[in-house]
């Protein structure tokens, strides 16, 4: 092995989802993040793929959160020969085995319904989380030739940003995806100084969020005017974080009296569960989301609000007259309940389709979000009447300027910082903003870039 370390960056570069970087220090080869690529027409080809290192020859990998986006090929991993160590904090431990069950079980319904291998099966997932250990935030742990340190990115629970630091001072950080803050729940993603280089995400590197003020005033007029059409608000939600964000402040607005006590539905078993994983590890809010809780006691109910976990429940929902909030996922539409509920209300003018995340290019989402006439789900032609509406003041990744400000504090020490994980128009705008704003050597990596590092 070379002795110098290298960065190789073999996803989530010229796309959001897909992350997966290969870190090789000098002794250890070290990944971070394993991640599905999501959206794109080639995803599933590409995730059928053989990797581009043997994980045979992989030490240890390092989960930075529990989206698909970052470890949903981590089974395939195991299944294809890694014999290392998988490291993650414990909410991200809990929350990555619900995500990677579900999964397991999509890929197997998968296979039966189109006669193709499934990508991985449960029994791959369960040897992977037998190999996965548990690490804490601020505690540093040695590893022989680097300490790691762990930081919060207050992007969704358990979220981490790793911090390699070797004998000679300088460090390597991954941030995996940094959090929107002030969120509604999560605690402000740390201020990290003196770093040598960096690997940071972009997906909204070229633009920014609305005010939480603005957002808030966004939903709930949104809410006011599906109720003053007697209409239904269908919500496509990331099952994890963006549904109990939602929850969270459909309990306020109901709480301060400014919505109307209507039906909610949260149509979403894995979600129901992620919510679950969420009110366990209530210590890891923010002050004002752990003041809610002493007061309120559930701050992710209020009056009318129902899980629905059977499908029959489901089904039922379309028969509750009059307006009513309909939470489900998929978040980008493209498998689940949700495109039940789209195929029901999208064509109906009283009823509003809201986004509350990033939609991927080839996506279901994408495609309505950019108000097409028509769609198709599951075969069948569905006309575009409904209201179509974004709020990305909810999204869980900085904007633009908080990107920006993030490298900031870093940015008299940082020899380059590799701009990843967004779209190519995404990723550019940051670099360049990076580049002028900040005077940092900042580029954009392709697929199997590999980088030598002064550490």
């Amino acid at each position: 092995m070379n002795n110098k370390p290298t960065l190789t960056c073999y996803g989530g570069v010229g796309a959001v989802t897909g992350a997966n970087f290969l870190f090789e220090t000098g002794t250890k080869r070290i990944l971070v993040d394993c991640g599905l690529l999501q959206g794109l027409p080639s995803a599933d080809a590409t995730n059928a793929e053989a990797f581009d290192y043997d994980p045979a020859s992989i030490d240890c990998l390092f989960i930075t959160h529990g989206h698909i986006d970052h470890i949903g090929k981590v089974p395939k991993l195991v299944k294809d020969g890694f014999k290392g160590v998988i490291y993650s904090t414990e909410e991200t431990k809990e929350i990555s085995k619900l995500m990677l069950e579900d999964m397991a079980h999509i890929a197997d319904s998968n296979s039966r319904e189109h006669g193709t291998p499934a990508l991985y099966t449960e029994a791959d997932v369960e040897k992977s989380l037998a190999m996965w250990q548990t690490l804490t935030y601020h505690e540093p742990k040695d590893f022989g030739d680097f300490t790691l340190e762990v930081f919060n990115a207050g992007h969704i629970l358990g979220s981490a940003m790793y911090k390699f630091i070797f004998p000679s001072g300088k460090s390597m950080m991954f941030t995996g995806d940094t959090g929107n803050s002030p969120a509604p729940l999560e605690v402000d993603t740390d201020t990290v100084t003196g770093l040598s280089y960096l690997l940071m995400d972009s997906v909204y590197g070229d633009r920014n969020h609305e005010s939480p003020e603005e957002r808030d005033a966004k939903f709930k007029n949104m809410i006011t005017d599906v109720v003053k059409r007697g209409g239904t608000l269908v919500i496509p939600s990331f099952s994890l974080e963006r549904t109990q964000v939602l929850l969270f402040e459909l309990h306020n607005l109901s709480k301060a009296g400014l919505i109307p006590q209507i039906p909610v539905f949260l149509d979403s078993p894995l979600a129901i569960k992620v919510t679950e994983i969420y009110e366990k590890h209530a210590q890891m809010y923010n002050p004002a989301a752990e003041a809610e809780i002493k007061t309120d006691g559930d701050i992710f109910s209020f009056p009318r609000f129902k899980d629905t976990v059977e499908t029959r429940d489901s089904r039922e929902i379309e028969l509750v007259k009059g307006p009513k909030i309909i939470l489900a996922g998929s978040g980008m539409s493209t498998a689940g309940r949700v495109l039940v509920h789209e195929a029901r209300y999208l064509p109906d003018p009283t009823a509003t389709i809201l986004f509350v995340g990033y939609q991927a290019p080839g996506t279901l989402g994408r495609v309505i979000q950019g108000r097409a006439k028509e769609v198709v789900i599951k075969g069948a032609k569905i006309p575009v009447l409904a209201h179509i509406e974004t709020i990305d003041g909810f999204s869980a990744h900085k904007d633009s300027d908080h990107l920006v400000e993030f490298v900031s504090h870093t940015k008299d020490t940082v020899k380059t910082v590799f701009v990843t994980m967004g779209e190519p128009k995404s990723e550019i705008f940051l670099a360049q903003r990076l580049h002028d704003e900040l005077g940092v050597n900042a580029v954009v990596p392709q697929r199997g870039d590999k980088y030598e590092l002064d550490l």
